[in-house]
């Protein structure tokens, strides 16, 4: 889910600081809750309280709106990550548990909707969209992050290991979002943790 800290924009767009401030955080809290197809300029600006021009001085369209939500929850998804590998300094496999058992907790969370890296992904079909290419960068560095791991844990096939991480973290997005409380989401790190010793495993021991 989202931080609950206020953005702040201006850096950013370089104009109106105080509106686009209210239409991303707006736009930032709708997108997530109800995707961002389901969402009309028209209810960004009501909801924000400020006039359609105000948001179009601001974001040259709403397909820049998506793409600007999507780059600091970009940041936001990656303050996470390294606030995870700087608390086990030298150690991956402790580093990628920790922020797995982090995910794990938030999917259990109301209200919880799942990555919206994901979400823009499955919602833009279209390779050349803006929200969708912000969301295939993230993914694409989380996964090479993922394999460099693997490799430092010392895998026999790292990037076997990094993609089987990858894919119970795209699934623990969804299928908290499916089950909520008490789902299989819950348990992503401890999955983590025995896909990691299996990897690691050498070959004939029990």
């Amino acid at each position: 889910m989202p931080d609950t800290n206020k953005i702040d924009p201006a850096a950013e767009t370089g104009h109106e600081p105080r509106a686009a401030e209210k239409i991303l955080n707006v736009a930032r809290d709708l997108f997530y809750r109800q995707g961002i197809r389901a969402i009309g300029v028209d209810e960004i600006v009501r909801t924000a309280g400020v006039t359609k021009p105000s948001l179009y001085r601001s974001f040259p369209s709403k397909d820049e709106l998506a793409a600007s939500y999507l780059r600091y929850y970009d940041r936001e998804f990656w303050a996470r990550f390294d606030e995870a590998v700087a608390a086990h300094p030298g150690d991956p496999r402790a580093q990628i548990l920790a922020f797995l058992t982090r995910v794990g907790k938030r999917t259990q969370k109301p209200g919880y909707r799942g990555c919206g890296m994901t979400n823009a992904v499955v919602e833009y079909p279209e390779h050349d969209h803006p929200a969708r290419l912000v969301s295939e960068e993230n993914k694409r560095e989380l996964r090479r992050r993922l394999r460099a791991m693997a490799k430092a844990m010392g895998a026999s096939e790292p990037d076997t290991l990094g993609d089987g991480l990858l894919l119970l973290i795209e699934g623990a997005y969804i299928s908290g979002q499916l089950f909520g409380a008490g789902g299989p989401a819950r348990t992503v790190a401890r999955n983590a943790e025995l896909l990691i010793d299996a990897s690691l495993a050498k070959p004939g021991r029990a």
